[in-house]
């Protein structure tokens, strides 16, 4: 059973939210970054990088400071203030080429410790740590972990309803992006919102690894501290976007990789050949079509390349996923890369970017080969999630890519 939960968001006022919230930090470039901070007095930016300037001159403690100072400056100046009543939040986003709702809510760091919560990816220590000192620090969580549940007819009704009313958020984004909310505060809304996950067994993380098990580590520290503790404080739980399973949209990253770990192009082709019919397609681009069929460019020329299934064992859900039968088969017994997650000789880039990368990243000179995947599927994802197994990174690009400080979540 899945325990969500309405928040009291703190949030800017609608007619700010548009200058307010941001792409995720990570998304921006320095020189896109600058220019948000130089022009954009309200942006949320200000508070997630208060030493923008000087950051490598600034030690992560007196940055964590620095943010939640000026946190605090935005909430002193009602640019954020917190809302009355706990409320679920409905947010759409719209773009070009999809439409994503869903409910932004709290959810259980117990769900995440028992599991309801199920993970596919593995996560570093270092950075779990890092960002748990980092949400200790300021106080809030800015960015919701995303999470799917399976399709439910009820919730997508109250889900309809709110559509049909006008929004409290409505605006467009520099990225041509449309973005709406909705507060849910009606009492039988939420308890029927409430109900309906109760009755879900798991949910799972599509987006969003580090910050539910930073999230749970703080849960426990801060457990430990209270001698009150009664399970109902705000740090037992982290804020979430939870859309349903037919509403995501899972992509895949494509690979580039340096050299041919010192092979000739006759013996690593021939080695190919032992796994996979290996068809050269010139200069004819070829973007797989199912699982198991992968594209390589190589030397001015594009190939498929399909399994040879005979040769190949699928023993469990993990080794039927594209980006470790890959590894499995080529990058580390044919191309030497041992370590996927800390190795330079690999590249990995969303393959929704442009699939021509695959030709104009190696024709740079900056890389020997590049191979292109079929995309993983939600089943796929849940039945590694289910076996406790955890797929390579980057073996998917999932959207939607979510906003900072459109809710924030104080604990």
């Amino acid at each position: 059973m899945a325990f969500v939960k309405p928040f009291k968001a703190v949030r800017a006022q609608r007619d700010k939210i548009a200058l307010v919230s941001s792409r995720s930090y990570e998304s921006y470039t320095d020189a896109e970054l600058g220019a948000q901070l130089e022009f954009n007095p309200l942006s949320f930016l200000h508070i997630i990088s208060p030493s923008y300037k000087s950051q490598h001159d600034t030690s992560a403690e007196d940055r964590f400071s620095m943010i939640r100072s000026r946190y605090m400056e935005f909430k002193e100046h009602n640019l954020l203030t917190k809302d009355d009543k706990p409320t679920f939040y409905i947010y759409k986003k719209v773009t070009e080429e999809n439409t994503f709702c869903g409910i932004i809510a709290a959810t259980s760091s117990d769900d995440y410790k028992n599991d309801v919560i199920k993970k596919h990816e593995e996560t570093i220590r270092s950075r779990e740590i890092l960002f748990q000192k980092y949400l200790k620090s300021v106080g809030f969580n800015a960015e919701p972990v995303l999470l799917t549940y399976p399709d439910n007819d009820i919730i997508d009704e109250i889900l309809i309803k709110y559509q049909k009313q006008r929004a409290e958020y409505e605006f467009t984004s520099r990225d041509l992006k449309s973005h709406y909310v909705w507060l849910v505060t009606d009492e039988n809304d939420i308890s029927t919102i409430s109900d309906e996950f109760k009755k879900i067994n798991a949910v799972y993380i599509a987006d969003g690894h580090h910050r539910s098990a930073s999230s749970y580590l703080l849960t426990q520290e801060l457990k430990s501290r209270n001698l009150k503790h009664n399970g109902s404080e705000d740090y037992n739980f982290f804020m979430s976007y939870l859309i349903p399973e037919s509403n995501l949209k899972i992509s895949s990253f494509n690979r580039f990789v340096k050299d041919l770990n010192g092979l000739s192009k006759k013996q690593y082709l021939d080695k190919l050949d032992e796994l996979f019919r290996v068809k050269n397609l010139g200069q004819q681009l070829y973007k797989p079509s199912k699982k198991h069929h992968f594209s390589m460019y190589l030397d001015g020329e594009f190939y498929s390349l399909y399994l040879r299934k005979t040769i190949y064992k699928i023993e469990n859900p993990l080794s039927d996923l594209d980006a470790q039968l890959l590894y499995d088969t080529v990058l580390n017994p044919i191309l030497g890369i041992d370590d996927l997650r800390n190795n330079n000789k690999i590249k990995y880039i969303p393959a929704k970017n442009a699939e021509i990368d695959l030709k104009t990243e190696v024709d740079s000179g900056k890389f020997k080969v590049s191979f292109g995947l079929f995309p993983a599927t939600i089943s796929q994802l849940k039945a590694i999630a289910d076996a406790n197994l955890k797929m390579p990174p980057k073996s998917t690009y999932i959207e939607p890519k979510l906003r900072s400080g459109l809710t924030l979540y104080e604990f």
